[in-house]
């Protein structure tokens, strides 16, 4: 069994007890005290069952205060479309020749956008890609005509959210630099999202648990009776 970090174990305050997201985003950045700038993360526990077509969650949301990342971002594009997408700051832009890198283990990116005419393309990479979480689906807005918008939200604050397996969806919601209201701001955003992605197949709590923590502190739960508190 691994054992807790120093900063978890010190938390001395009532672990199952509930704050509002003020009171939890405040509690998480006076408990990230690393010497590093520490992510900010928030799980979500949703009362669906993964399993089953209609209880999927998957969507994509801009949070307003930004990641506080540098987002790598590669296109599968070619001609205008890639000269579009070099303008508007993507770091990789390629056809055939970025398809085949990937291919070969290439894999210094976090997010892959393609054109809709790339696609039988991009259909090779789906076992390299796939288990990653980082293969385009015009779900999500990766694969669009509009690269240069997608690279350019990518890169301002654009995050993808899945639900796994077990009913949670895990996401990085900011840094622990960011204000107290920067923070809030993207839980806030994130929530919404999830809520407006509400599947026809949920019934009963849809959001189930929600908890805040940073890369090395204690989490702390969220009253999701009370989310605007």
């Amino acid at each position: 069994m691994s054992k807790q970090a120093k900063r978890i174990q010190a938390w001395t305050g009532d672990r199952n007890a509930a704050h509002s997201v003020d009171e939890a985003v405040k509690l998480v950045k006076a408990n990230a005290t690393a010497k590093f700038d520490e992510s900010i993360e928030i799980a979500i526990n949703l009362g669906v069952d993964p399993r089953h077509a209609d209880q999927q969650v998957r969507g994509v949301v801009s949070l307003p205060s930004g990641t506080g990342r540098d987002v790598r971002v590669a296109v599968i594009a070619k001609d205008a479309k890639a000269d579009e997408a070099k303008a508007a700051g993507a770091d990789i832009v390629g056809a055939e020749e970025l398809v085949e890198r990937i291919q070969g283990g290439f894999m210094d990116f976090d997010r892959v956008i393609a054109t809709p005419d790339m696609m039988a393309l991009v259909g090779r990479l789906g076992k390299v890609l796939g288990p990653r979480g980082l293969m385009p689906n015009p779900r999500v807005g990766t694969v669009t005509p509009n690269v240069g918008q997608a690279v350019k939200d990518a890169k301002g604050g654009a995050i993808e959210f899945r639900v796994e397996k077990a009913g949670i969806v895990h996401a990085g919601i900011g840094k622990a630099s960011f204000t107290e209201d920067a923070l809030k701001a993207n839980v806030t955003a994130l929530i919404d999202a999830l809520n407006k992605a509400r599947p026809s197949g949920a019934k009963g709590v849809y959001v189930k648990r929600i908890s805040l923590s940073s890369t090395m502190g204690p989490g702390f739960k969220i009253d999701t009776a009370n989310l605007g508190a």
